[in-house]
């Protein structure tokens, strides 16, 4: 009996220094042997603590660079529009400059600049400069919060918002934003931003709108490419509502207007702003996915082209075009307003948008029948390309 007792005595203390080893090797199972089932409950309860740790973390290293938000605050409440709006442009971001990266043949790599703003919130910028396919391309991310200046109040209530003048407006804002001048004249640029907006009112209530689009500024027309660029994005807008791709080209022509030169910018693309229907969750699906048609729509025109010939001609008409690029962001653009009236604005991240280089002639106009007058005439008259 006493050899029993001990055999026993032995096979427990066995199993429980072997449970002890699977345990610190994170192996997990049944332990069996008599009076081991607290040991059996206490390694179960281990391997799902370890389990929700490894849920709670947010893998950074795919980003290009920290979230502005602490990674703990996003995971508690992922359900919170402001979060996965954050982690979504996040993710965007990264993408979209490992996909430049990508097709630079040197290696050339984007500057990070991670900053914060002492009205609260802070951005990523990411800026890659005289690069071999990419002459500049920037590429920002910013989450801020504070009280609506005047001026922006102002031009939000021109655009029918309910808002109420001379008091304090505490807003929230996000998005992602990118535009993307190449070197090779034959590569177009291309411009894109997707933004959530929050506006608390004085009595509590809160307004909520996701607004973005993506265009394209080619120098030399290539239909084609117009026809891939414009398919791609209906594809996206199709996925969420058929009316969306004419509603939103047609708003993009429209605001992408130089006025004072009676052309457009670019060939189009979409554009939209104030979108709160049919509901959060289906506003931010749609936006998602016209953020994600970007590299899709962009980078198979910059395989195709980087490598093309051209001369000084074309780099002079390239630079004459860019003019009409930085007149449009400064005379124009909502974004960049709302950026310089905003307090304690980071005017390098808000002007990433201007090219390296431009150049501006006295009345200048192209040749009759020549390559650059062919975009001209679509310039000032817009069309449809599929």
């Amino acid at each position: 009996m006493n050899a029993m007792r001990h055999a026993i005595s032995l096979f427990s203390l066995g199993s429980f220094q072997l449970g002890r080893r699977m345990r610190s090797q994170h192996l997990r199972g049944f332990l069996l042997g008599t009076g081991l089932g607290l040991c059996s409950f206490a390694t179960v309860t281990y391997a799902q603590a370890e389990a929700a740790k490894v849920n709670r973390r947010l893998n950074v290293s795919k980003f290009m660079a920290e979230p502005i938000t602490e990674a703990t605050v996003l995971l508690e409440d992922k359900e919170n529009m402001r979060h996965r709006m954050e982690l979504m442009i996040m993710e965007i971001q990264a993408e979209f400059c490992r996909a430049l990266e990508s097709e630079e043949f040197n290696g050339q790599k984007f500057k990070v600049d991670r900053w914060m703003r002492k009205e609260g919130g802070g951005g990523v910028t990411c800026v890659l400069q005289d690069g071999d396919v990419f002459e500049k391309a920037g590429v920002n991310v910013s989450v801020v919060t504070g009280s609506l200046p005047p001026a922006a109040v102002q031009q939000m209530r021109a655009r029918g918002k309910a808002l109420t003048e001379n008091v304090k407006l505490p807003f929230f804002a996000s998005g992602v934003s990118a535009v993307i001048h190449p070197r090779n004249p034959h590569v177009p640029t291309i411009h894109f931003n997707y933004r959530y907006f929050e506006v608390e009112l004085p009595d509590g209530e809160k307004q909520w709108w996701f607004g973005g689009g993506t265009d394209l500024t080619p120098y030399y027309l290539d239909e084609t490419d117009a026809r891939h660029f414009h398919k791609t994005l209906k594809s996206a807008c199709d996925e969420h509502d058929a009316t969306y791709y004419p509603r939103f080209k047609k708003w993009c022509d429209d605001y992408f207007h130089i006025k004072h030169r009676n052309e457009s910018r670019g060939i189009g693309g979409i554009f939209f702003d104030d979108i709160d229907v049919p509901t959060q969750d289906s506003a931010f699906n749609f936006i998602t996915s016209c953020a994600r048609a970007v590299i899709p729509s962009y980078m198979p025109l910059v395989q195709k082209h980087k490598n093309d010939a051209y001369g000084n001609n074309e780099r002079q008409w390239q630079l004459l075009r860019r003019g009409r690029y930085v007149e449009f962001n400064l005379i124009y653009d909502r974004g960049t307003k709302f950026g310089l009236y905003t307090p304690g604005a980071r005017y390098e991240s808000i002007l990433m948008s201007l090219p390296l280089n431009a150049r501006w002639e006295y009345m200048h106009e192209p040749q009759p029948k020549s390559k650059e007058s062919a975009l001209l005439t679509v310039l000032r008259n817009p069309k449809e390309w599929i």
